[in-house]
């Protein structure tokens, strides 16, 4: 059997949703052969998709451009879909052509829609799959606009065309979708592994780490004008290049982003499915600054504060560093019941039914 899987490069919460897919998928098929087609670094891919499989590092999607990891550029966003849908039978033509020369049984699609108009012409099963589709996020932001409705159609035709639009818990209704059903959530559980983290860091008993990530989408909080509170060391990204006693790089500890997640004291992020539902899934608890006009935040944030500690700070927090009450709050929370992660299993079900 050979899956094609696209990966959209809209942060990394759709790798996040798909590997652990493919691995349920790989139990049921073990001669599995994969093609991953995704703009995401080959060494992301590889860090979270197991076993053997071809990179095709095309662009089938591209979600957004933004400003940051919580703005949506609006304009810059408007002109790369006119851009795409110019000429919209030309485009499915050619990934028409390209999924021929592949010749995969079954496709994967997190979260495009082109390769799912492909595949309808050559009646090639194909399952859409993520907790939003970029037909009802593009109808969010530019409902109204004269120029946006015939590629909203178009959009909603693509999605329409799937053999069936699997929609992740927690996630964006979907009503438009009549080919859409729900499944159950998905994440792959990192190892607790506290104490190693903490002779790693060389951090006394009582210090609490804190792991700050945006999803893979470029964002940098002002940490050299933070007043650091006493008790608090910090994980960021490398490229912030913050130098101060309180904080370490993520990649200098060499640990995967599973595993680390599961290992700190608390996550300071934004609303995503794949930070979201592996936090809460490894019981760490959860700051997080909304995204202004981001549609699927809502239902994020209603199965985070059901199934997480968690709490929402705003952006001044942010800029000043004054988290360490927020932090308070989500460490005398009670502990949720863990999260059933079922929808793996039943996408790799759907799939396997394809396998010859």
């Amino acid at each position: 059997m050979h899956l094609l899987a696209t990966v959209t490069a809209h942060g990394l919460g759709h790798l996040a949703q798909t590997a652990p897919v493919i691995e349920a998928l790989r139990r049921r098929v073990p001669d599995l052969q994969l093609t991953v087609a995704s703009t995401l670094p080959a060494e992301r891919l590889r860090l979270r998709i197991d076993g053997p499989f071809r990179i095709e590092p095309r662009a089938l999607d591209f979600g957004f451009a933004m400003h940051d990891a919580f703005r949506v550029d609006l304009p810059a966003s408007a002109a790369r879909y006119r851009a795409l849908h110019a000429d919209w039978p030309a485009q499915v033509a050619q990934a028409r052509d390209w999924l021929q020369g592949l010749r995969p049984d079954v496709l994967l699609c997190n979260a495009a829609y082109l390769p799912l108009a492909a595949a309808a012409e050559l009646g090639l099963p194909a399952y859409g799959m993520s907790s939003l589709n970029w037909a009802d996020l593009f109808d969010h932001l530019y409902a109204g606009e004269r120029w946006a409705a015939p590629i909203h159609a178009q959009m909603l035709q693509a999605y329409r065309a799937a053999t069936a639009f699997l929609k992740l818990r927690p996630g964006m209704d979907m009503s438009a979708l009549p080919n859409s059903r729900w499944v159950g959530p998905v994440a792959r559980l990192g190892a607790a592994r506290r104490e190693a983290l903490r002779r790693q860091l060389r951090l006394g008993p009582d210090e609490k780490v804190v792991l700050v990530a945006f999803g893979g989408i470029d964002a940098r909080l002002p940490m050299a004008r933070w007043r650091f509170e006493p008790g608090l060391h910090w994980l960021v990204p490398q490229d912030w290049q913050v130098a101060h006693p309180q904080v370490s790089t993520i990649e200098a500890l060499g640990w995967h982003f599973s595993d680390l997640l599961a290992s700190v004291d608390a996550l300071l992020g934004k609303p995503g499915y794949g930070s979201f539902v592996e936090a809460a899934c490894a019981g760490t608890p959860v700051l997080y600054a909304p995204r202004p006009g981001w549609p699927e935040q809502a239902p994020l944030v209603r199965w985070l504060q059901a199934h997480a500690r968690a709490a929402e700070v705003d952006e001044d927090a942010l800029r000043t560093g004054a988290l360490a009450g927020g932090l308070q709050q989500v460490w005398t929370q009670p502990v949720p019941e863990p999260v059933a992660l079922t929808g793996a299993d039943e996408v790799a079900a759907c799939l396997a039914a394809h396998a010859r």
